[in-house]
């Protein structure tokens, strides 16, 4: 009777155990096909990589498959900035209209848009909105908007879209500035190139 139980408590003892290995030989197989099916590990043949790991990250980048978190900062290179300051027509606009408070400004929707302006004496105050349609300096590539709003009391406002001459001063003033602008980045980056007189 002994040896009937020991027997019984043994093979409890091994079911558990052998459950336990299945369970993690699943798991495991469950984990590696998923891996293997979506793409993130590949098995690669050692011979179409090069041994030297600066030739590896190279060849990687070079094919797309990785990125330099550190590039700006190597020896004799200097960043190469695409922002805001690098367009004259968004960096005249600003210079223009300096003296009236922002309400938005989204570089990356092309929009201007200034807060309510007014001298303190007078009741009407100006908004302006300059959308940009292009990044050329061309008299076409800004929608600027003014609107006015005239005030009775504190209460009573009326805000109208201005057909006035402020519209064209502003262009004519923002696409003077943006050419003085363009000439000078040109002019800086210009390059001397000289040729060699064969004697």
């Amino acid at each position: 009777m002994n040896f009937m139980i020991l027997n019984l408590l043994i093979s409890n003892k091994l079911n558990i155990f052998m459950n336990k290995i299945l369970f993690i030989f699943t798991i495991y197989f469950i984990v590696l096909q998923t891996l293997t099916s979506c793409g993130i590990y590949r098995p690669v043949d050692a011979k179409k990589y090069p041994p030297q790991p600066e030739l590896r990250v190279k060849k990687n980048i070079e094919e797309g498959k990785g990125f330099r978190l550190m590039n700006r900062f190597e020896k004799g290179k200097s960043g190469k900035f695409e922002f805001a300051n690098a367009n004259p027509l968004w960096r005249a606009s600003l210079d223009v209209i300096d003296f009236m408070p922002l309400l938005s400004v989204d570089y990356g929707g092309g929009i201007i848009i200034t807060d309510w302006y007014g001298e303190e004496n007078e009741s009407d105050t100006i908004k302006i909105t300059i959308q940009f349609l292009s990044n050329e300096v061309r008299s076409d590539a800004l929608n600027i908007k003014v609107f006015k709003k005239k005030c009775d009391n504190l209460s009573k406002c009326k805000v109208i879209l201005s057909q006035s001459d402020i519209n064209e001063e502003l262009r004519i003033a923002i696409l003077k500035k943006a050419a003085l602008y363009k000439s000078i980045d040109i002019d800086k980056n210009r390059k001397e190139y000289r040729v060699k007189d064969d004697l």
